[in-house]
């Protein structure tokens, strides 16, 4: 059973910026008309990490296939996400931090991580509930820490301060 454990963000914040900064600069060689945002717990100050880095890529529905194409080149395809026609999931566990990458398609269903990362940072009760989680959950199962953290995604996104970024 793979277990989870966490640290302050503020350990991993200049690394996990300048390799933010280095693979933003790569994907955009490729993808020059791509959004590209620092997401996940490492974007947000003093938030609990598992310590990796994670970036979403916004493209728009017609540019999503060559996306696909050109990232599966620079990173691992991650076999064990969700896949859809508007969504797919790299990684590269040999980066430093581990690399977690999220393909969305502009305004798709899962366009919503940058939408999590503005609202956590705006909000500290959401923010303390987010690391009051992932505390419950620390040195336990990783796939029970995902289902809770999941189940708090899904209430979040019925918040009003989420639902400001819908159209």
């Amino acid at each position: 059973m793979e277990k989870v454990n966490f640290f302050n963000s503020e350990l991993f914040h200049k690394n996990a910026e300048k390799s933010f900064l280095i693979h933003a600069n790569k994907i955009q060689d490729l993808l020059p008309e791509a959004d590209i945002q620092h997401v996940g717990s490492s974007a947000i100050p003093n938030c609990m990490t598992k310590g990796d880095l994670d970036i979403q890529v916004r493209v728009h529905a017609e540019q999503f296939s060559k996306a696909v194409e050109l990232l599966s080149n620079l990173y691992e395809r991650n076999d064990e996400s969700v896949k859809t026609a508007t969504f797919r999931a790299f990684k590269d566990d040999t980066s430093n931090p581990p690399l977690g990458v999220q393909l969305t398609v502009i305004d798709s269903e899962f366009d919503f991580f940058w939408k999590f990362r503005d609202v956590l940072l705006a909000n500290y009760k959401y923010r303390d509930a987010y690391d009051e989680l992932k505390k419950e959950y620390e040195d336990k199962s990783m796939d029970a820490y995902r289902e809770a953290k999941d189940i708090f995604f899904q209430r979040l996104m019925e918040t009003p301060e989420f639902k400001k970024y819908d159209k």
